[in-house]
């Protein structure tokens, strides 16, 4: 993490100024006013900065959380705080925030178009490159998509947990080259912002185990998400070459300033200039592991090193129950996560035949089988980020 004086800011206007696919995400709490009701001005104004940036050429994608706010005005206040009674305040709700943010940017021109996506969504490698082409034809067209998480069919098992989440996954998906998560609080701080003594850090370099754990829970209470979520956000999109700012919502111009390139919230680098391919893109960031295996020091070394596929005689250890070309995530003997993959076999079959050569698999599995556990193809390293307990 750097000063906001020290050389790894300089160059961040002209990195902003380049920047032509961007999505903004806002959440719940920046949404609301102090009463806790959809603040229709706040959304006018932040419809005429993305408005601003369409008509200027910019491709502009906005994540917008709020749905089950808007629809809770419009129901007893004893209503119960459970899954099904969020759902119907969602359902309710949804229409009547898109009907706000179709009015708001028709008075700039500008059409948008409601996008609601589950984590299935993505999973599914066909429903995955629907969804990319739908969202690409849509700003070929001028269109700016209002992405949501789908809340009235969404369960645990399939909630992308947060709208930062949702935003950095539709930021690789898109190709964006800066994702802007717009916050309650100026971006990351070095101690909890409550701290009379607490210092906005401007730049980050790399989201590491430090930068982690200096990230707290939600300040408001309104939103599903905090800044653990925003930093997590930031780590997906920069591990896939996509600058990352957090600022806050409220502060006038602020999407407009950080697209101009000043210094405004806090910065996270891509930690890579090179993007990845759309189908490993979908790999690491896409689908929800099934699995872990470990990996001998040797192992690890060759795959970091050298970009090889994974061999059956490097592993050490399997756990979780897992089919083959389910997506599992591979560690080394210190416990940090480098790498994820699809797998060639099954957990019963991996744990059966790890530890041993190719030419070994056939006379303890009564077949030959795939020489690699998981190919290179198929195989994705994440260094990005350390282990956090």
């Amino acid at each position: 993490m750097e000063d906001a004086h020290t050389p790894g800011s300089i160059g961040l206007s002209e990195a902003a100024r380049r920047a032509s696919r961007l999505v903004i995400k806002v959440g719940t709490s920046t949404l609301t006013d102090a009463q806790g009701r959809i603040d229709r001005a706040f959304i006018a104004d932040l419809t005429a900065q993305l408005a601003a940036l369409r008509l200027q050429g910019s491709d502009v994608v906005f994540v917008s959380s709020g749905a089950i706010r808007a629809g809770r005005e419009l129901l007893p206040s004893r209503t119960p705080d459970t899954l099904p009674y969020k759902q119907a305040a969602a359902a309710i709700g949804q229409g009547r925030l898109m009907h706000l943010y179709t009015e708001a940017f028709a008075w700039r021109n500008v059409p948008c178009a409601q996008v609601l996506l589950t984590r299935e969504d993505l999973a599914d490698r066909r429903r995955f490159l629907n969804a990319r082409n739908t969202l690409q034809t849509l700003l070929a067209l001028g269109v700016v998509p209002v992405i949501n998480e789908n809340d009235t069919v969404s369960v645990d098992e399939i909630k992308f947990g947060d709208n930062d989440t949702l935003a950095a996954l539709v930021a690789t998906l898109v190709e964006a080259d800066l994702l802007l998560i717009l916050s309650d609080v100026e971006g990351l701080y070095d101690r909890p912002p409550q701290d009379p003594e607490a210092r906005l850090i401007p730049l980050v370099p790399r989201v590491d185990r430090a930068v982690l754990q200096r990230a707290g829970g939600s300040v408001s209470g309104m939103g599903t998400g905090g800044m653990r979520t925003k930093v997590e956000a930031a780590r997906i999109a920069t591990g896939a070459g996509i600058r990352t700012v957090i600022a806050r919502g409220r502060r006038e111009r602020v999407v407009l300033d950080v697209v101009a390139g000043h210094p405004i919230g806090t910065t996270f680098l891509p930690c890579t200039s090179t993007r990845l391919p759309a189908r490993k893109r979908w790999i690491a960031h896409g689908l929800r592991p099934r699995g872990l295996i470990t990996v001998n020091a040797g192992a690890a070394e060759k795959l970091r090193r050298n970009g090889v596929s994974l061999l059956a005689v490097g592993i050490t250890h399997v756990a979780g129950t897992f089919a083959s070309g389910d997506l599992i995530e591979v560690c080394d003997e210190q416990g940090c996560v480098f790498a994820r993959g699809l797998t060639n076999y099954p957990s019963d079959e991996l744990r059966r035949i790890q530890g041993l050569r190719s030419e070994q698999f056939e006379s303890v599995l009564g077949y030959r089988g795939f020489e690699e556990v998981i190919h290179r193809d198929n195989l994705v390293l994440d260094g990005s980020v350390d282990p956090v307990e």
